[in-house]
């Protein structure tokens, strides 16, 4: 059965390096960044929540077509509302796919020193709605989001190829 795996999480957790590898590494599945989709929209950076709002269900449309091929698709998407988390749930589902939620959590000083770290086309837009006050408060709200049932994964610590291994076992546990 094709599964949605939704890699969830603040800014800077690994989400987009995880998901690119488990693509580059299960061939056909697609790795559906969002925020790739984001930049084909013009206007992109002055109206980046209301263009994320244009995108969301085409990033659906998608996954719910490449599912339906048969195929996985793995989505890192920062999502901090139930509400929204279910969108995907219900999308995966109406082709017969399975759902998988894994959240990556790092402290948010680590997620803050990643995001400072790296060079990301999204980095701009980060910094101009709060930058590290932006990623502080996410990585809050996760601590609300986060549910009993939720498979989590502590990322500060681990490399990625640490924190890829985890993913694979979380999912195989989920599988069996």
């Amino acid at each position: 059965m094709p599964r949605l795996i939704h890699l969830n999480g603040p800014t800077g957790v690994g989400k987009s390096t995880i998901a690119a590898r488990y693509a580059a590494e299960h061939p056909r599945t697609l790795n559906l960044d969002a925020d790739e989709i984001v930049r084909l929209i013009g206007g992109w950076q002055d109206d980046f929540l209301g263009t994320v709002d244009l995108v969301r269900p085409l990033a659906i449309t998608m996954a719910k077509h490449h599912l339906a091929s048969g195929h996985d698709v793995v989505m890192p998407q920062l999502v901090n509302r139930h509400d929204q988390r279910d969108l995907f749930a219900r999308a995966a589902r109406s082709v017969g796919a399975d759902y998988q939620e894994l959240v990556l959590l790092a402290p948010a000083e680590v997620a803050v020193g990643r995001f400072r770290g790296r060079s990301h086309h999204i980095d701009g837009v980060v910094e101009t709605l709060g930058g590290e006050a932006l990623i502080n408060r996410i990585c809050g709200q996760f601590a609300a989001y986060v549910t009993p049932e939720s498979v989590v994964i502590q990322t500060a610590g681990q490399d990625p190829g640490e924190t890829y291994e985890t993913m694979i076992a979380a999912l195989t546990r989920a599988v069996a």
